[in-house]
């Protein structure tokens, strides 16, 4: 086996691996280490080969640590990496090889968080084995990646996959279209109206939502290249939603959603969910990503609304294996683990003060 650090004139043949490969994952592509790039990372991508063709990969986004006067890194691989995780021969290579690589660039952790479903004690036995530790992520949104999601197998025809829904959704799925509500692929000007509409549904389910010019930058990275789109729905000659979804491979992940407080009755969410899943299979996908839901599903869990409304997609309610790290540098991931959590706590309630003193 041998190891390559890729370049850009070697994307493509990157991209087919990790589109393709073993647990293949957009966050994995080429072009999602360019979205990074420009949000303060660097993407260091690898393959490795076995007589001269792809066996594994990895997109490693590398990050300096918030600390001023240290030269020190983490390096995180979002959904990686993309292999074969029964094959502990190449993983140990593969990690062997990472390890020397964060050694020059003064990394104290990899964190991973695969694509692999659980309960899978034979992957966490083998990355366990190499060095990693599985961290516990708790049942919300706790960690860095959803650890609960809805996946929905969409290789059967369209008819099929409707009939599967819940009575209810089918019926307000129809209901968007009888009252009105048009569903449009949004242009890069229409990313001003989703925006905006975002912000007020952060406001109305309290979360924090990135700067405009992040969204910039998906659409120039992303849409520009294929491997997103964004979704408009449209009510008496008003945008009142929009989605963002993202497509590699034979896989469709549904990322952003955004409803405005007004016209919810006419169901513009359900209309958009539908005309995501009409446009993954428009493109060969074999799988659709309703993205993250709480793995406490109690009702009276604040998030179970979520839950209930994708549920009635009938996807598979999946929970990954969660998120690993392999420290590198003790007293460094020490700081990791207990002090800056503590600091960007700090920072998080600070923003959510001023955020609040000023809209009143």
């Amino acid at each position: 086996m041998e190891i390559k650090i890729i370049n850009q004139e070697e994307k493509q043949i990157f991209n087919d691996f990790m589109a393709n490969g073993p647990k293949g994952n957009v966050l994995q592509s080429y072009e999602w280490g360019e979205v990074k790039r420009r949000t303060g990372w660097e993407p260091i991508r690898l393959l490795v080969f076995d007589e001269g063709k792809p066996i594994a990969g990895i997109s490693i986004l590398k990050r300096r640590l918030p600390i001023p006067g240290f030269k020190k890194c983490i390096f995180y691989a979002p959904r990686g990496p993309v292999a074969d995780y029964t094959e502990k021969n190449t993983l140990r290579f593969l990690f062997a090889k990472i390890k020397s690589i964060a050694k020059k660039h003064g990394a104290i952790l990899l964190k991973i968080d695969p694509d692999i479903n659980a309960p899978n004690e034979e992957v966490v036995k083998n990355l366990r084995s190499i060095g990693f530790n599985l961290l516990d992520s708790g049942k919300d949104f706790d960690g860095i990646q959803p650890k609960f999601v809805f996946r929905l197998d969409i290789k059967d025809s369209l008819d099929h996959i409707a009939a599967s829904f819940h009575h209810k959704t089918r019926y307000n799925i129809r209901l968007a279209g009888r009252r009105g509500v048009t569903v449009k692929v949004g242009r890069r000007e229409d990313l001003k109206s989703f925006y905006k509409i975002l912000e007020e549904t952060c406001i109305r389910d309290q979360f924090l939502v990135r700067g405009f010019d992040y969204f910039e930058t998906l659409w120039d990275e992303l849409v520009e290249k294929g491997l997103a789109r964004l979704f408009m729905a449209e009510y008496e000659g008003r945008f009142i939603a929009g989605t963002l979804a993202f497509i590699f491979g034979d896989k469709a992940w549904y990322i952003y959603g955004a409803s405005s407080n007004e016209d919810r009755n006419v169901m513009p969410n359900y209309a958009l969910q539908w005309a995501m899943i009409e446009w993954a299979k428009e493109n060969n996908c074999t799988m659709y990503d309703f993205r993250g839901v709480s793995g406490d599903l109690s009702p009276d869990n604040p998030l179970y609304g979520l839950y209930r409304f994708k549920k009635g997609f009938s996807g598979e309610f999946t929970e990954f294996i969660g998120e690993f790290d392999m420290p590198l540098s003790p007293f460094f991931y020490y700081l990791w683990v207990h002090i800056i959590p503590g600091y960007r706590k700090l920072r998080k309630n600070l923003v959510n003060f001023f955020r609040r003193i000023k809209r009143q």
